[in-house]
């Protein structure tokens, strides 16, 4: 079988007739033509079009090899999951079930060793409840919210699955999501997205499985401590309960900030590390087609547009987009008492009016306000306070043209998506005067590459703070704690992974090495 590479195809393309369409490309006669990858290519807005990867079956492969510059042989390397050639004598315990902790749990179920998963949050449905009485006015459940619960906060996200990560294990993990429920398509798109509707589904049927090969999943239940004696783990304490255990695998996202704290008085070692605040940025989704696709912005053929923008300021500050949501929502994903932070969320049809996305600003450890390896979620946690009190628990919004051009704010054009409820806010109170100075510039520089980017009725909410974690957990290259034996830092919170992708690659990473140490016992 070969690959064949950077086929263009028309917008009009019936992809279910693809075998001829690519005979008539290659000149030649095909066995089978199957679709490997597509994307579409609108950098010029007169010639939108799809480039394709496809797979080719042919007896006369060497030929095509040779007519084709874009052709290779192309080998398949499926997954290798680990199987533990013996059970240890506790079970490895798994703190945090987002993407990190459920396919790490995943592999370490497959390998036979019978995890034993700890989620503070609770279970994906009754966890949807507890995010809509919330987003309906009722009260901010502290422990199952948009950041806490079966799924992580990807669940209440795009559910995007785009990573600049090179790894094998991507691919295993796209196969994972469509085995348990998600649509075939996320592995042939170029920009892949479940949506926030089909992982309610996804995670559940994961968790399913698990339990099924011998692993337990425990909701409700949260990491209070981790005994540490002579540098070696000895037990968690979950919930007031102690459980004995030599293996944890520390899975928890960057939002437990409790977690962090208990961490740092035990003596793990951590370091700061930069990260990014700022807010979200709405147009309506028609407008940004618009801008990407020309002419053919309402083209069948074609999905809700979206884009990825960065800038380097003068002021040595980075300004870019992140998580970008088309047809999506902004929603309010607040974990904490009398803070307020928010976040993009799409569901898989991508049909809302508005497109949103995180306009941020990168923070280095010098801006943090102090020398506390916490500091950075001393800062997070300063602006989303400051933000709910100004507010009176409403979530601050303005315009662009407002916070770029000091007009009076009103909403004509783009009307706020977030709830439960929202009030127009100065932004200067709410973040530090690099960040603010910094966004104004990195509209008007994203205005140059996407036309309307800077529309005065764009609409601002803020803040977005929870992009990636403050700190980093120091690991070796066995991926352990480096001065705590059997501690295992893993994904977003660890400072490993930067989203839904990384995160599961990263739990994967993290099984195969207990897995391999366990057989070598």
């Amino acid at each position: 079988m070969i690959l064949v590479n950077n086929l263009k195809l028309s917008l009009d393309t019936d992809f279910n007739s693809l075998k001829s369409t690519v005979e008539k490309l290659l000149g030649a006669k095909t066995d089978n033509v199957y679709l490997y990858r597509k994307s579409v290519d609108a950098r010029k807005k007169d010639n939108v079009h799809f480039c394709c990867s496809v797979l080719v079956e042919s007896k006369n492969e060497q030929k095509l090899l040779k007519k084709c510059k874009n052709a290779q042989v192309y080998i398949n390397k499926e997954y290798a999951w680990l199987k533990a050639n013996s059970l240890p004598q506790k079970r490895p315990v798994v703190v945090g079930f987002g993407p990190c902790g459920m396919f790490c749990a995943l592999a370490l179920a497959r390998a036979g060793l019978n995890p034993l998963v700890i989620e503070r949050g609770n279970d994906v449905d009754t966890r949807q409840k507890d995010v809509e009485s919330f987003l309906n006015g009722g009260p901010l459940n502290l422990e199952s919210n948009v950041q806490f619960g079966e799924g992580g906060a990807g669940t209440f996200s795009d559910g995007k699955l785009t990573t600049g990560i090179k790894d094998p294990r991507c691919r295993a993990v796209l196969q994972e999501f469509v085995s348990h429920g998600a649509k075939e398509n996320i592995l042939i798109d170029a920009k892949p997205h479940i949506g926030t509707d089909i992982l309610v589904d996804v995670v559940k049927n994961i968790r399913k499985e698990i339990i099924a090969l011998g692993g337990t999943v425990l909701f409700g239940n949260k990491l209070e401590k981790i005994t540490i004696y002579n540098n070696v783990v000895k037990s968690v304490t979950v919930n007031a309960k102690q459980i004995d255990c030599d293996t944890v695998v520390l899975a928890t996202g960057h939002s437990a900030r409790d977690v962090f704290a208990f961490l740092r008085d035990s003596g793990v070692a951590m370091q700061k590390k930069p990260f990014s605040v700022g807010v979200r940025i709405e147009h309506l989704q028609e407008d940004i087609n618009k801008a990407l696709y020309g002419k053919f912005y309402n083209h069948p053929a074609l999905s809700a547009a979206d884009y990825k923008l960065s800038v380097h300021l003068e002021n040595g500050r980075g300004v870019y987009t992140f998580c970008m949501c088309p047809g999506g929502e902004v929603i309010n994903s607040s974990s904490e008492e009398n803070g307020l932070v928010v976040n993009g969320m799409s569901y898989s049809k991508r049909n809302g009016k508005n497109a949103n996305s995180a306009l941020l600003v990168g923070v280095n450890p010098d801006d943090f306000p102090s020398d506390n390896v916490l500091a950075g979620c001393e800062l997070q946690r300063k602006i989303e306070q400051t933000a709910y009190n100004i507010c009176k628990g409403a979530v601050p919004v303005t315009t662009v043209g407002e916070f770029v051009f000091g007009k009076e704010p009103s909403f004509t054009k783009v009307k706020p998506t977030v709830k439960p409820l929202y009030t127009f806010a100065d932004m200067s109170e709410i973040f530090p005067s690099f960040v603010t100075d910094s966004l104004k510039q990195g509209i008007l520089e994203f205005d140059k590459k996407i036309k309307g980017f800077a529309d005065e009725s764009s609409v601002i909410t803020a803040p977005e703070t929870r992009s990636s974690s403050p700190v980093r957990i120091l690991r070796g290259e066995n991926l352990q704690s480096v001065n705590v034996r059997g501690l295992y830092p893993a994904g977003e919170g660890a400072g490993y992974a930067g989203g839904i992708m990384s995160a599961a690659v990263d739990g994967l990473k993290t099984a195969e090495v207990i897995i391999n140490t366990q057989n070598l016992l």
